[in-house]
C-alpha cells in the first residue's frame, strides 16, 4: 500500500514537472523569437540570459541544500560504533542552547536531565497548540476551514519544537523532521493502531453528561456542545500526537522504530487530552450558557415590557371610561335636582337660589 502511494506520488510529481517544463520552454521560445525580430544578436543574448537565469535559480538552492551541515541522526542502539560521536555532537548542541540550565553535560545523567528540561518545555508548546486547535475547531464547525487551522497549527508547532531543541536548525534538519513526523503520524494503518473512540469516550462521558444536566430543556444547545466537543477533541488529539512525535524525534538519544514512537505518542496524547478537553469544554459551555441566559433575559424583559404596556393601556381606558360615566351621572343628578327645585305647577321656572 505504501509503495503504491509512493509510486503514484512520483508519477504525479513527474507529470507536474514535465508540464511546467513544457510551459517554460514554450514561453522562452516566444520571448526569444520576439527579441530576434528586433535583431538576431538580441535574440541570442536573450536566450543565453534566460537559460543562465534558470540555471542560477534552480542550481543555487540545490547546491546550498546539499552543502548544509549534516543533521544529528541518532544511532539505532547504544552499542553502535557511532554512538559516542553522536553524544559528543549532542553535548555541543545542548551547550549552546540558552534554555538548558544543566551544567554537567559531560555525564550521561546530566545529558538526560538537559533533554528532560527541553522535553518539559516541548510539552507546554504541544499542550498550548492542542488547546488552540480544540477551541478553534470546536467553534468553527467547518470541515475545510478546520483542516486549514489544524495544518497551520501543527506545522507551526513542529517548527517551534525543532527550534526548542536546536536553536538554529538548518533547512535539511527541518525537511527531515517534517518528513519523519508526517511519515510516522499519517502512515497508512497508523490510525488503526489506536482506538480514538476508546480514548475520548471516558472524557466525554463526564463532561457532556454534566453539561446536559446543567442546561435542562435546552436540547439544541446541548447537541451543539456535544458536536463541538467531539470535533475539537479529535483534532486536539491528533495535534497532541503530532507534537509528541516531533518531540521524540528531536530529543531522541537512540532512534526508535516508528511503530514504537507512534504507540508511545498515542498513549501520552491520550493522557494529556483529558485536561485540554475539560478546560476547553468549560470555556465553550460557559459561553453557550451565557448566550442562552442572555437570550432568556432579553425575552423576559420583552415580555415584561409588553405586560407593562398592556397594563398601562388598559388602565388608561378604564380610567377614561370611569371618568365619562362619572361625568354623565353627575350631569343626570344635576338635572334631576333642578327639576325638584322648580316644583309642580311651575314649568320652566328656574330656581332662584
Amino acid at each position: 500500500m505504501n509503495r503504491t502511494i509512493k509510486n503514484a506520488a512520483v508519477l504525479v510529481s513527474g507529470f507536474v514537472l514535465l508540464s511546467f517544463g513544457v510551459v517554460v520552454v514554450n514561453q522562452t521560445a516566444g520571448v526569444v523569437s520576439l527579441a530576434g525580430e528586433v535583431h538576431p544578436l538580441l535574440g541570442k543574448a536573450t536566450l543565453v540570459g534566460l537559460v543562465g537565469s534558470y540555471a542560477a535559480l534552480i542550481g543555487v538552492p540545490v547546491v546550498l541544500f546539499v552543502r548544509l551541515p549534516r543533521s544529528l541522526d541518532p544511532p539505532r542502539a547504544e552499542d553502535d560504533p557511532a554512538f559516542p560521536d553522536h553524544l559528543d555532537n549532542l553535548r555541543r548542541r545542548l551547550a549552546g542552547n540558552p534554555l538548558v540550565t544543566e551544567a554537567d553535560l559531560a555525564s550521561r545523567a546530566g545529558l538526560d536531565r538537559a533533554i528532560a528540561q527541553l522535553d518539559a518545555r516541548a510539552d507546554e508548546i504541544v499542550r498550548s497548540t492542542a488547546s488552540v486547535v480544540f477551541l478553534s475547531t470546536a467553534v468553527s464547525q467547518n470541515g475545510k476551514f478546520d483542516a486549514m487551522i489544524v495544518l497551520a497549527a501543527q506545522s507551526r508547532m513542529v517548527w517551534q519544537v525543532a527550534h526548542l531543541y536546536s536553536q538554529r536548525p538548518t533547512a535539511k534538519d527541518m525537511t527531515r523532521l517534517y518528513a519523519n513526523v508526517a511519515a510516522t503520524a499519517f502512515a497508512a494503518g497508523a490510525i488503526e493502531e489506536v482506538d480514538l473512540n476508546e480514548q475520548i469516550q471516558p472524557i466525554l462521558g463526564s463532561t457532556v453528561g454534566s453539561m446536559a444536566g446543567a442546561i435542562p430543556g435546552f436540547q439544541v444547545a446541548t447537541m451543539l456542545l456535544v458536536n463541538s466537543v467531539m470535533s475539537g477533541s479529535a483534532n486536539a488529539y491528533l495535534t497532541l500526537r503530532v507534537g509528541l512525535i516531533a518531540k521524540k524525534y528531536c530529543g531522541a538519544v537512540v532512534l526508535q522504530p516508528r511503530p514504537a514512537i507512534r504507540r508511545a505518542a498515542s498513549a501520552e496524547a491520550a493522557r494529556m487530552l483529558g485536561g485540554i478537553v475539560a478546560a476547553g469544554t468549560a470555556k465553550i459551555s460557559g459561553a453557550v450558557w451565557g448566550a442562552v441566559r442572555e437570550k432568556g433575559t432579553q425575552t423576559f424583559d420583552g415580555v415584561k415590557g409588553r405586560v407593562v404596556t398592556t397594563y398601562d393601556s388598559v388602565k388608561g381606558n378604564v380610567t377614561a371610561k370611569v371618568t365619562t360615566v362619572s361625568e354623565s351621572a353627575r350631569g343626570a343628578g344635576d338635572r334631576v335636582f333642578r327639576r325638584f327645585q322648580r316644583g309642580p305647577g311651575r314649568p320652566g321656572a328656574e330656581p332662584t337660589g
